[in-house]
């Protein structure tokens, strides 16, 4: 938990292809502005396309420079603004999603919600995963790292691969499956929950592996320390396949690629609100 962070710049994000979402965000914009005296604001930015909704000039998110992120919209929008921040910022979140199980705010009590947390600025570290093919790096995960069939991920019929999942250097399982998730805490209320693995608080320090419908009756779902190496390798009989990183980003992986992921040094930040997780999984899920 950080307390240090003093919020002078708040930067605003919208669910771009949601009128609603960037009325909203010019809403925020204008209560923020009204009160940026007693609150300390001096500026408030919006991205590029929030902006271009609203009639005014943005900046890049990858250039956006503020000290809380408002980000409006569902929690696909929530980690493509982390996936795109090229520095750590803050994110509180106002569903304009389905679930949005990363957004602690609504439409109705988002202006409530955002003075009550500047009010008392907390921030909580969300842990994410550094994940690297054959050495190259690639986009962190934030939720979780998939990796399936190319058949899964484009058009069926869908195909089973082979692979072994190694931690620290031992195997765990070899099997044959439609694929593995590979998730955080936070992202154990995503893909991992809806493929049979656990509900992690996300204050846990783990690392979530969930394989795909796999063909083999000891294989089950693992939780293995945060600190440890996990690494899928493909074998032989492997048809070509991709990792999926959040549902954003994708990259191809072949035969022989080793795919290794550990736990990344920069987290996500996410400012703390009244909502407990136990309540938000009983509220949401």
């Amino acid at each position: 938990m950080r307390t240090d962070v003093t919020v002078k710049r708040v930067g605003i994000i919208a669910r771009h292809d949601e009128p609603a979402a960037i009325g909203l965000a010019g809403r925020i914009c204008r209560h923020l502005e009204s009160r940026s005296a007693e609150l300390g604001i001096e500026e408030v930015v919006f991205d590029d396309d929030t902006a271009s909704g609203l009639g005014v000039t943005g900046t890049p998110i990858e250039e956006m420079r503020a000290d809380l992120a408002i980000v409006v919209g569902g929690d696909g929008t929530i980690l493509r603004t982390i996936q795109k921040l090229r520095t750590q910022i803050p994110i509180l979140g106002v569903n304009f999603g389905r679930v949005g199980f990363l957004a602690d705010a609504t439409p109705e009590n988002a202006l409530a919600m955002i003075d009550e947390a500047l009010a008392d600025f907390r921030v909580e570290e969300r842990m994410r995963l550094a994940i690297h093919i054959n050495g190259k790096l690639l986009p962190c995960a934030t939720n979780e790292a998939v990796i399936v069939t190319t058949a899964i991920a484009t058009t069926p019929p869908a195909k089973m691969f082979a692979f072994r999942i190694l931690v620290d250097r031992y195997e765990l399982d070899r099997l044959r499956a439609d694929g593995i998730v590979i998730a955080t805490p936070t992202g154990s209320t995503a893909y991992a929950m809806s493929a049979g693995g656990p509900i992690v608080d996300p204050t846990v320090g783990c690392v979530i592996i969930v394989p795909l419908a796999p063909y083999k009756l000891s294989s089950r779902p693992w939780l293995v320390s945060d600190e440890s190496t996990v690494t899928i390798e493909p074998i032989h009989t492997f048809k070509d396949a991709a990792i999926v990183i959040d549902g954003r980003h994708t990259e191809p992986v072949h035969a022989g690629d080793a795919i290794v992921i550990t736990k990344a040094d920069e987290p996500a930040l996410f400012v703390t609100t009244g909502w407990r997780f136990y309540e938000k999984v009983r509220s949401k899920l």
